[in-house]
């Protein structure tokens, strides 16, 4: 794989999150009733991070929960012979709450299907809104984000690598030419 272009750093990375909160805010008329969940893995810390945001701006602590969505994967067979399976933490009732569901990048939107499938076996909120970092196109599916911190138009031979400082020590977001 062969690197391109850097197209966020950290601070683009902390103002897209700033703008996403704001926007989330508006929407919904405040912070009632909202809940965040982040799709394992980037997802999670992107999850925090917009409800420390939402806290600052509101006072309120929005609740947070992790969502994983390997079982629910179309291409599960594709991915691995032993997938990992990781831990699914919804603390709390999803029934009648609007739940803002985030993700690092949006592509062929199978992912996001997946994860809806996921998060209804949970209960049945009111409405699921998306977030995302970056929503890169090449849509196979009928979904789109609510949210978006950056579009980004891409090839499919190019790759888009998010790095977040609790997973990857720095906070970046790639484009790499896959070969």
């Amino acid at each position: 794989m062969n690197f391109k272009a850097t197209i966020l750093e950290s601070g683009d990375i902390a103002r897209a999150l700033t703008r996403i909160a704001h926007e989330i805010l508006e929407r919904n008329k405040g912070a009632a009733d909202l809940a965040l969940i982040g799709v394992h893995t980037r997802g999670i810390p992107l999850a925090a991070r917009l409800g420390a945001k939402l806290r600052e701006l509101e006072g309120v602590d929005v609740p947070l929960g992790k969502l994983d969505i390997t079982l629910y994967r179309d291409d599960l067979s594709e991915i691995a012979h032993q997938p990992i399976v990781r831990k699914t933490e919804v603390p709390f009732d999803i029934a009648r709450r609007k739940v803002v569901l985030i993700d690092d990048v949006l592509y062929t939107g199978r992912t996001v299907r997946a994860a809806l499938d996921a998060l209804t076996d949970l209960g049945r909120p009111s409405s699921i809104q998306l977030a995302v970092l970056i929503d890169r196109g090449h849509r196979e599916l009928p979904i789109r984000a609510d949210y978006v911190g950056k579009n980004l138009p891409t090839a499919r031979s190019e790759v888009v690598k998010v790095k977040l400082a609790e997973s990857d020590e720095a906070d970046v977001v790639e484009l790499w030419e896959d070969e």
